[in-house]
């Protein structure tokens, strides 16, 4: 069974920085194509960053530069490390992975079968 837990989110004002982790069972993080997603409140779900099974990556336009996704692949974990913060950034963040071997980097929420809980980040003006 697989599971993906988020940890990491808070409030924190504009300028600040956050760590999101996703703690993963059930599959290698390694060996799947994983990433965020966030959805505000009354938004579609949006993609946030992408790592694919050999460590490449992609963001969306507004996070380049200070979002970076990452995977420790002993602990089985993916991480979004997410820096100058914006009100425009509070979201429910969600973790997500899947072992389809079609393209990573350009999936979108439908193509992922496994979802976290989520884990909610709010950034003060």
């Amino acid at each position: 069974q697989v599971q993906l837990v988020e940890s990491g989110g808070g409030s924190v004002q504009a300028g600040g920085s956050l760590k999101l982790s996703c703690a993963v069972s059930g599959l290698t993080a390694s060996s799947a194509c994983m990433g965020w997603f966030r959805q505000a409140q009354g938004k579609e779900r949006e993609r946030v960053a992408l790592i694919n099974r050999f460590g490449e990556n992609a963001y969306v336009e507004s996070v380049k530069g200070r979002f970076t996704i990452s995977r420790d692949n002993d602990k089985n974990t993916l991480y979004l490390h997410m820096n100058i913060l914006k009100p425009e950034d509070t979201a429910m963040y969600y973790c997500t992975a899947s072992l389809s071997r079609t393209e990573c980097l350009s999936r979108l929420a439908g193509d992922f079968i496994y979802w976290g809980q989520g884990t909610q980040v709010t950034v003060s003006s």
